[in-house]
């Protein structure tokens, strides 16, 4: 089904804000379009249809708070990371990971992952632990490549199954298993396989999680970036929602505050389906995918 005109200015739009793309063409659609056959998921797997799902939108701001309850993960993003002066440029560089390695050929995510891995070789320092003792710490150090893994994983499932209606093939045990081959290209193969050892595992992280005020600092600034005014309204709603599905322990750590679960629930749930409505059901990525597995030649 062909979006109409209006839906195609919003999807524009859209896709303009996330990608940072004036023409709303995200620039890693060549690599999910280029290559042969599938790469680690089809559009029955869990992880593809997650990240499809517009409830990521919720779970990358969850994703962003957890990460920033890790010191060595904070010091990482603090000192290395464009984030307050190209907000836009450096989420454009996470999602272009998801997508590609949710979506591309074996040989695009190959290309992804040694990027990826020459930018956290780049990535060190020192930071002050839970403890007050000061840690060297990498980006590609197994510890903190893990803490990053499972907190993505984890907002994501959890915004999933909080504020989307579309089933979950395989349920969250599927979803983690699947997703644990997307970090094997960047060296970490221990990653949990199922729900309960992904509680488990965050449950271990609990005694490294402090908030510092350079925390409160960086999560005041993700629950008020600088975007553009008629998107703010929006942003707003979901932050709280993503507050809202963090649980009691990680809000009381943080200091935020949210709506009842019960209210943001069917109010997020609804308003991403409007949003869905709104900007059509064409998706360029998927598309591409989609034809490139199928062996299809790509549009002109």
């Amino acid at each position: 089904m062909k979006n109409n005109a209006f839906q195609e200015y919003l999807s524009r739009r859209f896709r303009i804000l996330l990608s940072g793309d004036p023409d709303g063409i995200p620039p890693w659609l060549e690599a999910v379009a280029a290559g042969q056959g599938p790469g680690l998921y089809f559009p029955t797997d869990a992880p593809w249809v997650v990240h499809a799902d517009l409830a990521t939108l919720v779970g990358g701001i969850r994703a962003l708070l957890m990460q920033a309850l890790h010191p060595g993960s904070l010091a990482g993003v603090r000192g290395h990371s464009r984030y307050k002066d190209d907000p836009l440029g450096r989420l454009s560089g996470t999602i272009r990971w998801l997508t590609i390695t949710t979506y591309g050929s074996h040989e695009a995510i190959a290309h992804e992952a040694n990027r990826v891995n020459r930018m956290h070789d780049r990535v060190k320092g020192q930071y002050q632990n839970a403890s007050g003792e000061s840690t060297g710490y990498r980006a590609a150090d197994p510890d903190l490549l893990l803490w990053v893994h499972i907190a993505f994983m984890d907002s994501f499932l959890r915004s999933h199954q909080t504020y989307s209606t579309r089933p979950l093939p395989g349920g969250a045990d599927s979803y983690i298993r699947l997703w644990s081959k997307s970090v094997e290209p960047l060296g970490l193969t221990s990653v949990p396989m199922n729900e309960a050892e992904l509680i488990a595992v965050i449950s271990r992280y609990r005694d490294q999680l402090i908030v510092t005020e350079e925390t409160r600092e960086t999560i005041q600034w993700i629950k008020n970036p600088p975007l553009p005014a008629t998107s703010k309204p929006m942003y707003a709603l979901l932050f709280q929602s993503a507050v809202a599905s963090l649980g009691s322990e990680y809000q009381q750590m943080t200091g935020l505050k949210s709506l009842p679960l019960g209210v943001l629930r069917p109010l997020t749930t609804r308003t991403l389906q409007l949003m869905r409505f709104a900007i059509g059901p064409e998706n360029l990525i998927e598309d591409a995918a989609i034809r490139r597995i199928n062996g299809t030649p790509p549009h002109p």
